[in-house]
């Protein structure tokens, strides 16, 4: 009997170094297209509407618009089995992502033309907001899909899922922290318009990248045997990833799901709000911008490099156990600027543990995912599981303005109510540890559950 090749690592390094490999390169600029509009319909955008004068409480129901990521699951059985017209001789998840980068591109010039104080008012911008939204969430289901089924074996969609965070992650950067600097200098219109422009990163990969063809065939396979427009292939479509996921996992399939849908929540719940935190702390957006794009990007560098390792050296359940702790940390930590005032470097440290933790708990997140899909419905199985990833910190967020104001109402002073706010956001982590230390008794075989074997 073969003894077992060892497992490659995949950090930063091995990532960095493989993306003279065309298909590496185009998972990277897949990720930065995926990642880019996502914290312009949120974060981001929230920081815009602060700066126009919009009250916290508005800023967090207007977040609600990100609950297209939460109900993708909804329409992509479309994206999984129905080609696009004309479009469609590019291939089933090609045709998908060109088509939503071009309106994700239009919809954030739609916003910069038309502001916050423009015809309509917030209601003309939430509407643009959401359109990018769900046009995002549809982009994401085709890529994912297209990542998974890209790769050959366990150990390339390890590589594949290391480069894809790694491109989320620099277009975070951009959408998060460079554009606060455009903003200072440009306006936001000019900086959505530019975010626009970047889009053109992933338009371009997504015309040079081919299709996964064992995907391919199993779906022309599929629509061969019984069309979606069928009662059977409809059933197919909509009930068989679902049914199929059941089978695979059994009556861990719940405990399953309901940590996936709680596994990120702290970090969405602050999404909101973190502009007008940084506003009522005093700090300005050059200095917010240039801490992260410096220390903070070198931390999420280096949380990527340190969960992908991790995963692969202990396990995914082991490291998702530790992504939940520090993602919960990171967040309570900025309870401590309050009572710190506007130093740079207290701002640069929380921004230094938030940002290694949630690249760290992201990148063996996704691959987790990632391994549970099965072919032929690996858009509807991963869009079922990302959404649910969304569901609850999409709704919370949304109160999260509100709740801030709560405590300030309560006699808190406002940078107070805050630092309560993050310690109560960070403490939202415990729920998802419970849940991984349950799926950790779960007795599996090491290759399932990815580690060495």
């Amino acid at each position: 009997m073969t003894a077992a090749a060892p497992k490659r690592k995949h950090g930063l390094r091995e990532t960095v170094a493989s993306l003279g490999q065309p298909k590496v390169a185009s998972m990277l600029a897949l990720g930065f297209s995926s990642g880019l509009p996502f914290l312009l319909s949120g974060a981001t955008f929230g920081f815009w509407l602060a700066d126009a004068g919009t009250s916290v409480t508005a800023i967090g129901f207007l977040s609600w618009v990100g609950l297209a990521y939460s109900f993708k699951y909804l329409w992509s059985p479309l994206v999984d089995r129905l080609p696009l017209p004309v479009l469609g001789r590019l291939g089933a998840r090609r045709s998908w992502a060109v088509f939503t980068q071009i309106v994700v591109a239009g919809a954030l010039l739609a916003m910069a033309a038309v502001g916050p104080g423009g015809p309509g008012g917030l209601a003309t911008l939430g509407a643009f907001a959401l359109v990018l939204a769900f046009a995002s969430a549809t982009q994401d289901i085709a890529i994912d899909a297209w990542r998974i089924e890209s790769a050959s074996d366990a150990e390339e969609l390890s590589l594949f899922t290391s480069a894809y965070q790694l491109g989320y992650r620099i277009a975070l950067l951009i959408s998060d922290a460079l554009i606060l600097i455009f903003a200072q200098h440009l306006g936001w219109p000019m900086s959505y318009t530019l975010m626009a422009l970047l889009m053109g990163v992933g338009l371009f990969a997504a015309l040079r990248t081919p299709e996964p063809e064992r995907a391919d065939r199993a779906i022309e396979s599929k629509e061969r045997s019984a069309p979606i427009w069928t009662p059977r292939g409809f059933a197919d479509a909509v009930i068989g990833p679902f049914a199929e996921f059941i089978r695979a996992h059994g009556g861990f399939a719940i405990v399953m799901l309901l940590m996936i849908a709680l596994y990120r929540l702290p970090e969405f719940v602050i999404g909101p709000v973190a502009g007008p935190f940084y506003k009522e702390l005093g700090l300005e957006k050059d200095v917010i911008g240039g801490v992260r794009a410096s220390f903070g990007l070198v931390a999420s560098f280096a949380g990527i490099a340190a969960g992908g390792v991790a995963a692969l050296r202990f396990g995914f359940k082991n490291t998702l156990i530790v992504g939940a702790i520090l993602q919960g940390v990171g967040v309570a930590g900025y309870a401590l600027l309050p009572s710190l005032g506007p130093s740079l470097g207290a701002f640069a440290t929380v921004m230094v543990i938030d940002n290694f933790s949630g690249a760290f708990g992201g990148v063996v997140f996704i691959a987790y995912m990632s391994s549970l899909t099965s072919l032929g419905y690996t858009a509807t199985q991963y869009a079922l599981m990302s959404s649910l990833n969304t569901w609850f910190g999409k709704f919370f967020k949304g109160f999260s303005g509100a709740m801030v104001d709560g405590f300030h109402n309560a006699g808190h002073s406002m940078l107070d109510a805050y630092a309560i706010f993050y310690v109560c956001a960070g403490l939202m982590a415990v729920p998802a540890v419970a849940l991984c230390l349950v799926l950790l008794a779960r007795k599996t075989p090491p290759a399932a559950d990815g580690a060495p074997g």
